[in-house]
């Protein structure tokens, strides 16, 4: 069966047959195919074609499951509810192995037939991973039941990145039903930590020392199909507390004041770093919360602020990370030195984000898949730069991209999201071939 993907799909495979560039009858090893020339071969496959079909004949299905995922709550750091419900839906797709790990990670292995394209140069198993994250942005008391106007489903992380989870289960579900076998290892995985001060903490979990391998990530995260991350977007992330005795306005009067110090720390921040991100790199720093202080007649024992760092230069975010904490050591200093009587404040700086920068190069062969596949589904390439799992593996140096869980969407960290599933089967389709053009189709398929 062929599946009528999109008007421009059918288009460029009947192009490249009269131009002599789909080589998917020609013998293995013989001619060397571009990665854009293996993609719209392995589309034509007929095991490929039967799983396309089965994504798209299994739409209502999706998104009945969507609501019903969505509609577990996964505050930051509390995800395991919705990692146990995703570990079940794993297993019962066919997964040889589920495990929720150490950090949290939802966890499913389908073994590849471990052939020339499922080894490694040294040997071993090729793994190649196919994610989307557990976590939201919400705390526990908010409402994140679903509902619909029309075609729209409303809900906060009903998109980002509950979506994504689907899109992951639902390839998975493709793979078991089309038949298809690969060459290396596959892992299907709901993360942890992506969103706010979880840091990233799944990824750099399951990318520690010693862990085992991924040679290959594709990380699905927000919505639509021409948006391709290829390049992380570093951050550096602080909570600063300034800390002293406290007292009554009046009648302790004279003591060093951590409001006052804090003050003084903001300002002295921003007149380094207007400075510093106005030429070169692009980078940016923002003060995002603030707090503290008991009264207005009382002189507070703390204040405290959350700093946002980014930049797409590792250089650029280590220079403006040293001006800020000079810019904190600073204000403490001229703070203390202002004080008629008792102790000196003091300063806590608590890094609680570190999220590295780097590239996939535009012209790399996973990019390159990644682009011929969304040509294919009736897309346009946009390459991007992004804050995602994916910077946790494109910082260590391997391939990785993030790629969209289709339809349309708005609202992402807000209260009022919502999705809409305009074609968003297509972006399922284009995450399948996207993972077993990295992953080999091991032969033969019945």
């Amino acid at each position: 069966m062929h599946v009528p993907i999109a008007p421009t799909f059918r288009a460029s495979i009947a192009a490249a047959l009269a131009g002599g560039t789909l080589l998917a009858a020609a013998p293995a090893g013989l001619i060397a195919q571009t990665p854009a020339e293996e993609v719209r071969s392995l589309a034509e496959h007929p095991a490929v074609q039967r799983a396309l079909g089965f994504i798209e004949g299994v739409d209502p299905r999706t998104i009945r499951e969507l609501i019903e995922l969505t509609q577990i709550p996964a505050p930051p750091f509390m995800e395991e509810a919705r990692a146990r419900v995703y570990a079940e839906w794993l297993r019962g797709a066919g997964a040889d192995s589920v495990f929720i790990d150490e950090e949290g990670n939802a966890v499913a292995i389908r073994f590849g037939r471990g052939g020339a394209r499922g080894s490694t140069a040294g040997g071993g198993r090729r793994t190649v991973a196919l994610s989307g994250h557990l976590d939201t942005v919400f705390p526990e008391d908010v409402d994140v039941t679903v509902t619909q106007r029309g075609d729209t489903l409303f809900a906060p992380g009903v998109g980002d990145d509950t979506r994504g989870l689907m899109a992951v289960l639902t390839v998975l579900r493709a793979l078991e039903a089309s038949g298809i076998e690969t060459e290396a290892d596959v892992r299907f995985i709901g993360t942890v930590g992506e969103e706010g001060l979880g840091d990233l903490r799944g990824m750099k979990y399951l990318f520690r020392e010693g862990a085992d391998p991924i040679h290959t990530w594709i990380d699905v995260d927000g919505s639509g199909l021409g948006r391709i991350v290829n390049k992380g977007l570093g951050s550096h992330r602080f909570r600063v507390t300034f800390r002293g005795p406290g007292g009554h306005s009046w009648g302790a009067f004279g003591l060093a004041n951590p409001a006052h110090a804090l003050g003084r720390a903001i300002r002295h921040f921003q007149d380094v770093a207007d400075t510093l991100t106005r030429p070169g790199p692009r980078t940016s720093y923002n003060v995002g919360r603030i707090g503290g202080g008991t009264s207005v007649n009382a002189i507070p024992f703390e204040a405290w602020m959350e700093v946002d760092m980014r930049s797409v230069s590792e250089e650029s975010l280590a220079r403006i990370d040293a001006a800020f904490r000079d810019a904190m050591r600073r204000a403490l200093a001229e703070e203390n030195a202002l004080r008629r009587d008792g102790p000196e404040i003091e300063l806590d700086l608590d890094q609680i984000g570190d999220r590295p920068s780097g590239e996939v190069a535009d012209d790399h062969p996973l990019v390159q898949r990644a682009s011929e596949v969304v040509r294919l589904f009736g897309g346009e390439p946009q390459l991007a730069r992004s804050s995602t799992d994916s910077n946790i593996p494109i910082a260590l140096g391997i391939p990785a991209v993030t790629i969209g869980s289709g339809g349309i969407g708005s609202g992402a960290h807000s209260p009022g999201e919502w999705w809409i599933n305009r074609d968003g089967h297509l972006a399922i389709q284009a995450g399948l071939l996207l993972l077993v053009s990295e992953a080999g189709l091991a032969e033969p398929v019945p």
